[in-house]
């Protein structure tokens, strides 16, 4: 028998019957087509209050990942650890087992601090080998320098690292200081290319008045090829009580000061051979030129 919306006279009668199906198992659909009634709000009336049939339930996509959060929860897994196994949210793992029991901490704290201090040594080691392995690649990728290339290599470091003269005063020595060994090294190849004797040169030696100043000397002329006795006299530093020096210990030497006797002409040429780098790369730009 078919309906229309204002001809439901007898709706507590369609109710019973609607009622009556819906827990029998009905689904909506089945009610609609058993009862003839095709208005869905007045459907939804006669089955207010009464649950759908389990069968007719839609499975949830998370059903299966909760049942398996509470699993892992319940073998003591932390959040951590099931959010990382089932690719999910910690909200949502924290949704799913929370009324769960937490679990014993499988470690004691001696043993998770020593976990993760292996773990910290393992990934450190791990950096450390990465490292080594650019800067060993790197190192080879060099190979032999030709003269041109160390030419240019020492313009480049005695511009950073080398007294220059300044326009407010005029100082055309060649003045070179450094803590670097391999600075130093570099430095004194390229000026044994550039033809300056080391009869020459005159090293002397800066550093802290704390620091073991016999054993920095004595470095410092083994690494050149001297005497002790041929340094000047070595220039200390003095020290301030309310600084933390961090440059201490036995890997600490100083700096070597390196000047070129008579080195007004190697100056400009120096500083001639760096403009043209410069010129080389920004051809036309003299605006750091002293």
């Amino acid at each position: 028998m078919a309906h229309s919306y204002g001809k439901y006279a007898d709706f507590e009668g369609l109710r019973e019957q609607a009622v009556a199906l819906r827990r029998g198992g009905y689904s909506l659909r089945q009610i609609r087509d058993e009862l003839k009634i095709f208005n869905n709000d007045i459907l939804n009336q006669l089955v207010k209050g009464e649950p759908p049939p389990e069968w007719t339930k839609r499975p949830r996509a998370k059903d299966d990942l909760r049942a398996k959060a509470r699993e892992l929860r319940l073998q003591g897994w932390t959040y951590d650890q099931i959010e990382a196994e089932l690719g999910c949210s910690k909200s949502s793992v924290s949704l799913w087992v929370r009324d769960l029991p937490k679990p014993q901490p499988r470690y004691s704290p001696e043993e998770q601090r020593a976990l993760m201090n292996a773990g910290l040594a393992k990934r450190r080691a791990s950096e450390n080998e990465e490292r080594e392995r650019v800067k060993r690649a790197a190192r080879e990728e060099i190979g032999s320098l030709s003269d041109r290339e160390l030419f240019l290599a020492g313009v480049a470091l005695y511009w950073a690292e080398g007294q220059k003269s300044k326009t407010y005063q005029r100082r055309e020595d060649v003045l070179f200081v450094n803590s670097d060994p391999g600075v130093i090294q570099v430095y004194l190849a390229w000026l044994d290319l550039l033809g300056v004797g080391r009869d020459r040169l005159r090293f002397r030696v800066m550093i802290h008045e704390t620091a073991d100043v016999t054993a920095a000397e004595r470095y410092w002329a083994d690494l050149v090829g001297i005497d002790v006795s041929q340094l000047q006299r070595t220039t200390l530093k003095k020290h301030n009580p309310k600084t933390v020096r961090k440059n201490v210990g036995e890997a600490y030497h100083g700096c070597l000061v390196i000047r070129v006797l008579q080195g007004a002409e190697l100056y400009r040429r120096i500083e001639g051979a760096w403009y043209g780098i410069v010129g080389a790369v920004r051809p036309g730009d003299l605006s750091n030129r002293t």
